[in-house]
């Protein structure tokens, strides 16, 4: 992969998705402040360029693009605009994630029992989950199968210990697992890293769904052994730069668990 400059991530292309705030929006600037171009890509046009302003005006490099990981079109198009500005790509992280409907977008995983679930917010959590990590992947794979590449996916600790009424986001994000691993396996052979986060951490979706569950967010601090939340800029940022240099070249296929330990009560 390309190299060059300084910092950790220097001369290399990456892309975030769901940039726009919270965890992307977190690793994103971590990126351009290791040296690598990034594409900020987000549904929203707004948020989009708020990171992207603040990334060039503290001297790194971005480009911004609105794009709904559920569409195939979209994410096509994410790539392949990314590599004609950029020259290429070499890290990408799928780290976006819709909830709701297509027709009404809801802030984070509503409570719904297992026996009524409803199809269409299930197939909208699949679409712009699993199917959405997907697209990026095969996206990226033209490029990556010729010159090597990371991929971080991201899972989550409901999908872990089956939170109860989260059926299709435990189900998508435990789907992202497998999907990583299988990809680490099938790729490795191509230089291709493909490696998957799995963080305890309160960003907007945490705080609405911890409003829809009055309690809950009291009770999972209680399985956390370094009793504190993590932090989208102390905690993850740092571990995704890991995964997307070099320091992380002997790992793929791999879950970390950047939860303060929480893993230990699953």
């Amino acid at each position: 992969m390309s190299t060059g400059g300084t910092g950790r991530l220097a001369g290399r292309v990456a892309i975030v998705t769901g940039a726009g705030r919270g965890i992307g929006r977190a690793i994103a600037i971590d990126y351009a402040r290791e040296g690598a171009k990034v594409m900020v890509a987000s549904r929203s046009r707004g948020t989009v360029e708020k990171v992207v302003d603040e990334i060039l005006n503290s001297g790194g490099t971005a480009l911004g693009i609105t794009c709904d990981v559920g569409s195939r079109e979209e994410v096509n198009a994410m790539v392949a605009k990314t590599i004609e500005h950029f020259g290429g790509v070499d890290v990408l992280v799928n780290n976006a994630q819709g909830f709701g409907t297509a027709e009404k977008p809801e802030g984070s995983t509503g409570y719904h029992p297992l026996e009524t679930f409803p199809e269409d917010v299930w197939d909208y959590t699949f679409q712009t989950g699993l199917k959405g990590t997907l697209y990026g992947m095969q996206a990226v794979f033209p490029y990556m199968s010729e010159h090597g590449g990371k991929i971080i996916n991201f899972g989550s600790g409901n999908g872990v210990t089956a939170m109860k009424g989260s059926a299709a986001y435990n189900s998508t994000k435990e789907g992202v697992r497998a999907l990583t691993r299988t990809a680490a396996n099938e790729w490795g052979r191509y230089s291709i890293y493909v490696n998957c986060i799995v963080p305890t951490i309160v960003t907007d979706s945490a705080h609405a769904f911890f409003e829809s569950r009055p309690g809950v967010q009291d009770k999972l601090i209680n399985t956390i052994p370094l009793k504190r939340w993590g932090d989208v800029e102390r905690d993850i940022g740092p571990v995704a730069v890991f995964l997307g240099c070099a320091d992380s070249d002997f790992i793929t296929g791999q879950t970390l668990h950047v939860d303060g330990g929480q893993i230990l009560h699953a």
